[in-house]
């Protein structure tokens, strides 16, 4: 399953929380296919002003930040330098569309893969309950 995390100031979050959804779950479609849509799981996370700083200093403005979450097995894949290059484009592109494209060269989109053994669904670890279906 997908998890796509953004970050962004609350005040430039409110509102768009809709629109937002609908783009990163398409972004990550137009890299994975429809079958993926269902399985997409978007968190939108408002940072309160005041707590957003950067070199020590407060920001009144920040582009949003994105954390897409998923297998590490992805990165070892044959395919996988063109997986990250379309997921990292599709990302921002959905950010850039809603919160404007002059925040583009900011929006920074972090690709964490996550070892299905360290990983739990259900109470049980990820890697285990695979095995024992």
């Amino acid at each position: 399953m997908p998890h796509v995390t953004l970050y962004a100031l609350e005040e430039e979050l409110t509102g768009r929380e809709p629109a937002l959804i609908g783009e990163l779950t398409s972004a990550v479609v137009s890299v994975y296919g429809e079958w993926a849509r269902s399985s997409v799981d978007v968190r939108l996370i408002g940072i309160p002003a005041g707590r957003w700083a950067r070199g020590g200093v407060t920001v009144a403005t920040a582009a949003p930040s994105v954390t897409f979450g998923m297998r590490e097995e992805v990165f070892a894949r044959a395919d996988a330098a063109s997986v990250i290059t379309q997921l990292v484009a599709a990302l921002t592109d959905a950010v850039a569309a809603i919160f404007g494209n002059e925040c583009r060269e900011e929006i920074l989109v972090d690709l964490v893969g996550q070892p299905t053994s360290r990983s739990g669904l259900g109470g049980k670890v990820i890697s285990d309950a695979r095995a024992s279906d």
